[in-house]
């Protein structure tokens, strides 16, 4: 009858629901374990046994280690907030300041977010390159942070240079803000990576306001335009 569900499409889509069930189960293990060991430190073996399954079952979900990693990076990095997700008051003050602000929360990703930053940090200077392809390629596709709604919210205020491609400016501020705040945390990716003291608040500080002058200068748009 038209409309209505037979019992093999409802058995399907418990099966579907089940299967996800697993899979969200194994990344949700395999995220603290990568964080700790890092991403060749961290053994599949480990990880069924903290999941009381057997280790063909991930690889049966995944395939190989490496699908499982993406799939851990893309949970870990949707975690985080969207550049536009502020305050309303650090909002209309605009572009620069929105930056200004995620620059000065840097340090607090360790204390709120280490893990899914530790992996961030892995999935960009520590896995194998098919791995930062496969990344690469989920950053452009799916945008996690907004980057693309952020400057276009720019260049509506006149914030931003209107004689560069939006791609490009994409581009060159989220390479910049990526490796700012990394640089600001940490000296170097090994296993006490968030145990470093780093430099002083009045540093980091300077250095921030010095970033948002380098990056104000080369996309901001000429006040006198």
């Amino acid at each position: 009858m038209a409309g209505k569900t037979s019992t093999r499409q409802l058995r399907s889509r418990s099966t579907r629901a089940a299967v996800q069930l697993r899979r969200d189960r194994i990344i949700a293990a395999a995220m603290p374990l990568f964080a700790e060991h890092g991403y060749h430190g961290a053994r599949m073996e480990d990880l069924a046994t903290a999941l009381g399954i057997a280790k063909g079952s991930i690889f049966q979900h995944f395939g190989t280690k490496e699908r499982l990693f993406i799939q851990v990076y893309q949970t870990a990095v949707r975690k985080f907030a969207r550049y536009l997700d502020v305050p309303e008051e650090v909002r209309q003050q605009g572009f620069f300041t929105i930056l200004k602000h995620w620059l000065t929360r840097t340090d607090h990703l360790l204390r709120e977010d280490w893990i899914p930053y530790r992996i961030q940090l892995l999935g960009l200077y520590a896995t194998e390159l098919s791995v930062k392809r496969e990344i690469n390629r989920f950053h452009v596709n799916e945008d996690p942070f907004g980057m693309v709604d952020f400057v276009r919210y720019g260049l509506e205020r006149n914030e931003l240079r209107r004689d560069m491609e939006i791609d490009v400016i994409v581009s060159f501020v989220g390479w910049m803000m990526e490796r700012f705040q990394d640089a600001l945390v940490v000296e170097e990716l090994d296993p006490s990576l968030f145990r470093h003291a780093g430099a002083s608040p009045e540093r980091k500080q300077a250095r921030i306001n010095q970033i948002l002058d380098l990056l104000q200068r080369a996309i901001g748009a000429d006040p006198q335009s």
